[in-house]
């Protein structure tokens, strides 16, 4: 039998790179190997790194990130084209208004964090329908990433392993596999307390289950949620499957 591919690619330059492969769905198929990454913004990335990733045939990169998340962290693969689909950060915004109030606290940190979830379904779900637009026109292999690669991108990764048929606790699995890769860092964070800079740092099985809460709020289930929200209709799911799942 042959061993799979690597799932988390140890870059220098990107400390969450990994791939979507060689998750098994509910009929019994596969998600392909080295079709869709995941990933920590690209910019910063070695010329070693940079080999890699141009060994792995990367060619298109959709990133959640905001204007200035963007300006400070371009990528750096020529041959990469960037789509953007911007979801503005708000969590250090808000953070550091509790903490001028004298009100921030752990527990605040937490639910700030699971409130900004809440709104990728609010207020951001055009930027995921027009992830799963590009996903079903632009060839493998691709990378999706905001910043960190561990909220924005992983609740995309998360509705991209639902659409495909990925069982839930397998998406909980690969959702928190940032907190075995990531690497922190907080240099421009530095005056928040330490559970803050935990709660922003890191992800939580709760903060994932917020955004899936919203979703049963205002659409009833996931799978209206990528028929009505994500426009993902019958044929639209099979295209997906056809292009990202093997036997």
């Amino acid at each position: 039998m042959t061993d799979s591919p690597a799932r988390h690619l140890a870059l220098q330059g990107a400390s969450n790179f990994r791939d979507l492969g060689g998750y098994v769905t509910t009929d019994g198929r596969t998600t392909r190997w080295r079709h869709i990454f995941r990933s920590n913004h690209l910019g910063q990335l070695t010329a070693a790194d940079v080999e890699v990733v141009r060994e792995l045939g990367v060619r298109s990169a959709f990133d959640f990130r905001g204007v200035e998340e963007r300006a400070t962290g371009i990528c750096v693969v020529n041959e990469i084209t960037v789509h953007s689909l911007p979801i503005e950060p708000t969590v250090v915004a808000s953070l550091r208004t509790e903490l001028a109030r004298g009100a921030l606290t752990g527990a605040v940190a937490l639910e700030l964090m699971r409130e900004s979830y809440r709104n990728y379904v609010r207020h951001n779900t055009h930027s995921f329908r027009a992830l799963f637009g590009h996903l079903l026109e632009d060839r493998a292999p691709l990378v999706i990433h905001c910043t960190a690669g561990k909220d924005r991108t992983g609740f995309a990764s998360a509705l991209i392993l639902h659409a495909l048929g990925v069982p839930e606790d397998v998406i909980a699995e690969d959702y928190l596999l940032t907190n075995r890769h990531y690497r922190r860092d907080v240099s421009s964070v530095s005056d928040l307390p330490a559970d803050a800079l935990d709660a922003i740092g890191s992800v939580e099985a709760s903060y994932l289950d917020a955004a899936f809460d919203a979703i049963g709020r205002d659409y009833g289930d996931v799978e209206t949620y990528l028929r009505d929200g994500l426009k993902l209709g019958a044929s639209e799911r099979t295209a997906l499957k056809e292009r990202y799942l093997q036997a």
